[in-house]
């Protein structure tokens, strides 16, 4: 990113504002993972707490495991197991956040396009966003 800028040679980023998009990113990434894994370790607490019997029940332990057990599915579903402190629902936020980090990587990245006035990269980064905000409200898992 240092190097003449390709698509706009009178519009070349100073090697700061590169630098704090670089570290913008890697914190970002940074901080998305270690927030869903606190958030995911959380969960797997609360359900121990709530549900002593999977330490000591190899039955009680598949019956959360199951596949075909998805009890949260749907946003108002989770919504409702946060409400009530549900570890499973905890869980499933704590693997949501996992999901949207590096989604929000994009989303930064096309703002430091826009600020390098990248136009080109723009758009192309664009495109890689809202496909990947329309595969996720598009895609769905058949169990």
């Amino acid at each position: 990113m240092t190097e003449p800028h390709p698509h706009n040679p009178k519009h070349d980023p100073s090697p700061q504002l590169v630098r704090k998009v670089e570290l913008l990113i890697s914190n970002l990434l940074r901080i998305g993972v270690v927030a869903s894994l606190i958030v995911v370790v959380a969960g797997l607490i609360l359900s121990f707490i709530h549900h002593p019997a999977y330490l000591h029940s190899a039955a009680e332990l598949r019956q959360i495991t199951s596949p075909t057990r998805t009890p949260w599915h749907t946003l108002t579903g989770l919504i409702e197991g946060l409400r009530h402190f549900r570890g499973e629902a905890v869980i499933m936020a704590g693997l949501l956040l996992l999901i949207a980090t590096p989604v929000m990587r994009v989303a930064v990245s096309i703002v430091a396009f826009v600020v390098e006035r990248d136009w080109v990269f723009v758009i192309v980064t664009s495109f890689v966003l809202a496909m990947l905000i329309l595969s996720f409200f598009l895609g769905k898992a058949e169990g």
